[in-house]
C-alpha cells in the first residue's frame, strides 16, 4: 500500500510539474539607449504576479518586478550604443506578461551617408556610412520608367563606425538616378540616402520587331537591358537583364515592355 501511494504521489509530483512549468519570454536585439517597459498580468491562481525572474544577457536583474508593470533598466548595464542584448523573461504558465515597447531594442534606419558615388567603369554603386544602429538590409533603388524600383537587397553592418558598401549596377541610356535606404521594421517607414546621378553616353536601346510590331516567338535588344513585360491589365508577365526575351510561351493579345528609359507596345500573334 506504502509503495503504492508512493506512486502515485510521484505522478501528482510529475503531473504537477508538467502543467504547472515555468515559461520564458526571450526578446534579442541592441542597446539604443533606451529601457524595457513590461506589463505584468497577474499569476493564474490570483495570487501574486506572472513574472517570476527577469535576466539581462544571463544576469539577473534587480528591478521590482512585483507589480501589475515594471521597467527594465538596461542603463546599470554599462551597455554600449549597438550592444546585443537578450531579455529573458521567466513567467509562471497560464499567462503572459507583455513588452509594451520592444522597438527600443530593435535595429532601426538611422544611418548616415558619409558618400555615395557611382563608379561607370566597373558599373557599381559604392556607399560609406556611418551611425548604423542594428542589421538592416540597404535597398538599392533605380529610378526608370517613371518609378522607383529595387535593383538589388545589401545587407547593414549594424555597428557604428564607417562601413564602405557596393552593388553591381546596369544603366541605361540617358540620365541614370540611383539611392539607396533602409525601412523601419515598426513604422515600415524608409530612411533614404541623397540621389546619385550618372549621364551615360551608351546610345538608346531598340529591339526587333519594334514598336507595336507583331512578335511570334523572340524580342532582341540592340543591347543587354533590364526590361519587364506587362499585359493589357498591368500584371507582370517576364522581367530580367539580357539580351533576348522568349515570349513564345506569352497568349495572344497586346503588351506594354520596358526596356533601357523607355515604354513600347508589341502584339503577341
Amino acid at each position: 500500500m506504502l509503495n503504492m501511494r508512493r506512486f502515485f504521489t510521484i505522478i501528482l509530483i510529475l503531473f504537477s510539474l508538467q502543467v504547472f512549468a515555468d515559461k520564458e519570454l526571450v526578446i534579442k536585439g541592441i542597446y539604443q539607449g533606451e529601457n524595457l517597459y513590461v506589463m505584468n498580468p497577474f499569476a493564474p491562481s490570483g495570487v501574486g504576479f506572472c513574472v517570476l525572474e527577469v535576466r539581462v544577457n544571463g544576469k539577473v536583474t534587480t528591478d521590482e518586478i512585483n507589480s501589475s508593470a515594471f521597467e527594465i533598466d538596461l542603463s546599470v548595464y554599462n551597455f554600449k550604443i549597438g550592444d546585443p542584448v537578450v531579455v529573458t523573461i521567466k513567467h509562471r504558465d497560464g499567462c503572459l506578461p507583455k513588452i509594451l515597447n520592444p522597438e527600443v531594442i530593435k535595429p532601426r534606419p538611422t544611418f548616415n551617408i558619409e558618400t555615395i558615388k557611382i563608379d561607370p567603369k566597373h558599373h557599381k554603386l559604392t556607399w560609406v556610412t556611418s551611425g548604423e544602429l542594428g542589421s538592416l538590409p540597404f535597398i538599392v533603388e533605380q529610378y526608370r520608367w517613371n518609378k522607383w524600383s529595387k535593383v538589388g537587397v545589401v545587407k547593414g553592418k549594424g555597428t557604428p563606425g564607417l562601413h564602405s558598401y557596393s552593388i553591381t549596377v546596369h544603366f541605361h541610356s540617358g540620365l541614370n538616378r540611383f539611392r539607396v535606404k533602409q525601412i523601419d521594421n515598426f513604422t515600415k517607414k524608409a530612411r533614404y540616402s541623397q540621389v546619385v546621378t550618372y549621364m551615360s553616353k551608351n546610345p538608346p536601346v531598340t529591339f526587333k520587331p519594334g514598336n507595336g510590331r507583331r512578335v511570334s516567338d523572340k524580342i532582341i535588344f540592340s543591347a543587354p537591358t533590364d526590361y519587364e513585360i506587362y499585359d493589357y491589365y498591368g500584371r507582370l508577365k517576364k522581367k530580367g537583364y539580357g539580351k533576348e526575351v522568349d515570349v513564345s510561351n506569352l497568349p495572344k493579345g497586346s503588351y506594354f515592355i520596358n526596356y533601357d528609359n523607355k515604354t513600347e507596345i508589341f502584339y503577341k500573334k
